[in-house]
């Protein structure tokens, strides 16, 4: 009888060692905050529906954090192991002087995933033709409002003087509130820029992921401090993400809709396959996960365009470029 409560007592403390690491039946739990529920973040639902991330041992919860100052909030919280955002933030927070800052380990989109909305169709429209209008437009400091000035700029105009840009909405509230009546032109993720199109509300006028080019915009991102105690957590996550880079990379729109649809339930399968269509054309989709010296650089040069960059950090603290050059072996 004592040797049977031995046994027992041994057990239960091995379960509570790993349910203390977040394992359990050989899983490794991973919370994940995304910056947002968007199809142009394909390749990682891909990896989700496909199970990639199972077959690296690793049970992905997947919470939507609204917003890049609420996702890198939940990461340096410890509330999330892993986020999905623009690389800005890691930006702000190593500027911040923090000692466990936030290192990026994968990049997965390499352009700007929102597109410019009008009231009206202007099959031969301008960016100068922004000029005097009102546009719904992003959080100061964040990828989309930056991406957004930066083409402004490179157009000649002033974003401060030239256009009257609305920054104070909720993120995700612009469709609706351009909806009612609010601006001229809105800058809007998919789907929304689509149900605007499908609803009458709207017409899509321009991709700013086109009019950027090439930018490093979204990046999967932890804790110094986590990735070098899990390592062989992070290697297995950044595996399973370039089988779904790999996986859109090689397949077509209607066949990565058909993986997809259960991320997107609300959204019927035509509009689906348009959505993903735009992306796939623009080439939003890296081929590999490394996030180069070259595109931090352009981030910087983004950051200190706006007039959101204090100093500029070293590429070698900030990215880790270790785990992606692994997975494309």
């Amino acid at each position: 009888m004592k040797k049977k409560c031995a046994l027992l007592l041994i057990a239960a403390m091995v379960c509570m060692m790993l349910t203390a690491c977040g394992k359990e039946d050989g899983m490794t739990k991973v919370k994940l905050t995304e910056v947002a529920h968007s199809i142009f973040y394909a390749p990682m639902y891909v990896a989700i529906e496909e199970g990639y991330f199972e077959e690296e041992n690793i049970e992905v919860e997947l919470v939507n954090g609204l917003g890049a100052d609420k996702t890198m909030t939940a990461v340096l919280s410890g509330e999330s192991e892993i986020g999905f955002m623009g690389s800005e933030a890691s930006v702000y927070v190593y500027n911040e002087g923090a000692e466990d800052y936030v290192v990026n380990f994968a990049q997965l989109t390499q352009r700007a995933g929102n597109f410019l909305v009008s009231r009206e169709a202007e099959p031969d429209f301008k960016m100068t033709d922004l000029k005097g209008k009102t546009v719904l437009g992003g959080r100061k400091g964040g990828m989309p409002q930056m991406v957004f000035e930066y083409i402004l700029k490179k157009y000649g105009m002033d974003p401060a003087t030239d256009l009257n840009i609305i920054q104070n909405i909720d993120f995700g509230m612009t469709a609706q509130a351009f909806s009612g009546g609010s601006g001229d032109y809105t800058v809007e993720f998919e789907p929304s820029a689509t149900a605007l199109e499908k609803e009458g509300a709207g017409f899509v006028v321009s991709s700013l992921g086109v009019e950027s080019g090439y930018v490093p915009y979204t990046a999967f991102s932890a804790k110094k401090s986590y990735i070098e105690k899990n390592p062989d957590v992070i290697e297995g996550f950044v595996k399973a993400l370039q089988k779904g880079m790999d996986y859109v990379n090689t397949h077509t729109p209607e066949e990565i809709a058909g993986i997809i649809q259960p991320q997107f339930a609300e959204t019927d399968r035509d509009t689906l396959v348009t959505i993903i269509t735009r992306y796939y054309d623009q080439n939003s989709w890296k081929e590999d996960l490394v996030f180069s010296e070259e595109a931090f650089t352009l981030l910087l040069d983004i950051l200190e365009s706006a007039g959101e960059l204090e100093k500029r950090p070293p590429y070698k603290d900030l990215v880790d470029n270790t785990y992606s050059e692994k997975a494309m072996k």
